[in-house]
Formats: structure tokens, sequence, C-alpha cells
């Protein structure tokens, strides 16, 4: 299954968590609002909330179903707590932390950053989004994409970055410091539903 394309909106609804807005954009989350004429009746069963835990997931960092699961495979091979490690490993991933810099205002937009190859790490172009980083390696913008105005609008909007990032705005630069907390990260998601989703 590739990424969603279609109406961000109305996924957002659906799954009850915004799929469109930065964390720094000033919006609020109307995305989310339902038209009051709008009435839901039918239960949900017990797999449809296992399996609405694990889009909601997916559709916030973007990913297909394939490298989805592929990164759940590997969580699971890490010692500690299975979703816990599942949900460090997805914010390790290079276009994760060029949105969590304030590089880019959406996760997709970061991406699409990085695809365009205006993101170093360690001072080596990288142009692979997907690219996972190890705590203590730098995140930079190539020196003829210091100036673009989408970046530096993006950074503008920026309030408040997480702990498990730090950033230089003279050098324009950032590191991954740590793996973030669990409590630092999707306060409102259910990890152990998505495990139990892909053990049945």
């Amino acid at each position: 299954m590739s990424r969603y394309l279609g109406p961000k909106a109305k996924l957002s609804r659906r799954l009850g968590i915004s799929v469109t807005e930065g964390e720094w954009e000033l919006k609020g989350n109307k995305v989310l609002e339902r038209k009051s004429n709008v009435v839901r009746t039918k239960k949900a069963s017990d797999y449809s909330i296992h399996l609405k835990e694990k889009q909601r997931v997916r559709f916030v960092y973007g990913l297909s179903e394939k490298q989805f699961h592929k990164t759940f495979l590997e969580a699971g091979k890490m010692s500690g707590v299975h979703g816990e490690n599942f949900l460090f490993l997805l914010e390790s991933r290079l276009d994760n932390l060029v949105y969590r810099l304030g590089f880019a205002t959406t996760r997709p937009a970061a991406r699409q950053l990085v695809n365009h190859g205006h993101i170093q790490v360690d001072g080596k172009k990288i142009d692979i989004a997907s690219v996972r980083l190890k705590p203590g390696q730098t995140i930079s913008l190539r020196e003829s994409s210091k100036n673009l105005k989408i970046i530096n609008d993006s950074l503008d909007k920026v309030t408040l970055r997480k702990e498990f990032v730090s950033y230089d705005p003279i050098k324009k630069r950032g590191v991954f410091v740590r793996y973030p907390q669990r409590n630092e990260i999707l306060p409102n998601i259910k990890e152990q539903l998505i495990v139990e989703f892909y053990s049945k």
C-alpha cells in the first residue's frame, strides 16, 4: 500500500488526529471538527479499533504500509518495550527530525526538502527521507538552501522544539540529542493496540 494522497482533512476527521498540520502552526484542530449533522451510532469492532490506531500513527508519519510494518518488525528485535521502540524508530527518521527542527511545518514538506537535496547529515548531503539517525548526529541545510523562503518562513513559526533536538539559529544546524521519552510524543496514541494488531 502506497502513501495516502487523498483528502487529508477528511482522513483526519475519520482517524481523530490531524495528519495535515505541523505542531507550530496556529490553525488549531479545526480540521478535526465534524459537521453537527453527522451522527455515528455503529459500535466499533475490536479489529477496527486496533486498525484505526495503527492507521493514525501510519498517516501521522506519512509512511506506506510496507515501510510502517518493516519498522515495526525492526522494533521487535530491540530490547525494551516493543511499542515504544517502534515510535522511537519513527521519530529518528530524517524527515521527522527535519520537521522537529522546524525546517518544515509538516512532515510531508520535510520529506520534500530531503528528497530535493536541501539537507545534510554530518556535513554530507542525504536525499533519502527514511534514513534513521542516531543521537549525536547533526542535521543542517546545504549552503545554497539556507536562504530559501519556504525554510525561513517555517523557522519563523517555531515557538517550541522538543527537548530531544537542539538547534543553533546562527548556523541553521540542529542535533539529534537523544531518543525521545514516551511522554514527549503522541500522547493520545495507544501503541500497544498496534502491537496487538500485528500480533493477531
